[in-house]
């Protein structure tokens, strides 16, 4: 469904790649928490998806499109949700009335339900609201539009701690087995049961690309007040004790994946030059 192969791009003026030789195939039917440390190139990735951005070398492919064509198809099956959100003083129906048209899988019924997911009701003007009401607004909207690519960028960024429970909630609703959601960020604890698919990158590439289900299989994450004597591959002091996560052997538990953790981990080895 998305094919990036050899992918390099360069910001005009920038001494480095922001992406380099970069490759990945995703599938439909996963919501992917797309992860990495700043400067990782994880905005840039999104954009190049989007078609915002054309790839300096190297091929992009959405759905049999290459979006920097901008085929009004491809336009009408793909929605972006930036970091920062900017949307008009006008009133929510106004809005809907404007956009909604460009995406034939639009709902009314979806927005309304999203929109109550976030409290929000849907005879709101959007220049009255907070700076993180806005957002949820423009998240619901991106839900309703049921585009088969949904791409967000720190979606969580300004929402405060219920918001970002519903905001789990909501994309879980919307989410089908045709649908691929992609979501950068740096908020990891925010994606918690969330995801079925991780993939971790830095400036050298993918460190990191697996389903939520094989890191459980292959992983154990805990807590405890000691460490364990045996298996511990990587650990932080927390508030009562200790985090840690080893490798899994049929006689541990299955455990939830502990993303900070994981991200922890695959970054100390990527930056030892060790392979994942």
């Amino acid at each position: 469904m998305i094919l990036l192969k050899n992918v390099s791009y360069r910001y005009s003026g920038s001494k480095r790649d922001s992406i380099a030789d970069f490759s990945m195939e995703l599938s439909s039917g996963k919501i992917v928490g797309l992860l990495g440390a700043n400067g990782a190139g994880k905005s840039t990735l999104l954009y190049l998806i989007s078609g915002l951005l054309k790839a300096k070398t190297g091929e992009v492919e959405v759905n049999g499109f290459n979006p920097w064509d901008k085929d009004p198809a491809f336009l009408s099956s793909i929605f972006l949700v930036p970091e920062e959100i900017d949307v008009p003083s006008i009133s929510l129906a106004s809005y809907v009335k404007a956009y909604s048209p460009f995406y034939p899988n639009f709902s009314e019924e979806s927005l309304v339900e999203a929109l109550s997911h976030f409290n929000l009701s849907p005879d709101i003007h959007l220049g009255s609201l907070s700076m993180g009401q806005r957002k949820k607004a423009f998240l619901a909207f991106a839900l309703a539009c049921h585009t088969p690519v949904l791409l967000m960028d720190e979606p969580t960024n300004g929402l405060d701690i219920p918001g970002k429970s519903e905001f789990r909630k909501a994309v879980v609703k919307t989410m089908n087995d045709e649908r691929t959601i992609i979501i950068s960020t740096h908020q990891v604890r925010d994606l918690d049961q969330l995801l079925d698919h991780v993939t971790i990158m830095d400036n050298n590439g993918i460190q990191l690309d697996e389903s939520i289900a094989a890191l459980q299989e292959k992983f154990m994450f805990g807590l405890a007040p000691l460490l364990p004597e045996n298996g511990v591959i990587w650990s932080e002091p927390v508030m009562g004790g200790y985090a840690f996560m080893k490798m899994r052997t049929p006689d541990l538990p299955e455990t939830e994946v502990n993303l900070e953790a994981l991200f922890n981990y695959i970054y100390s080895r990527s930056e030892h030059g060790m392979n994942n």
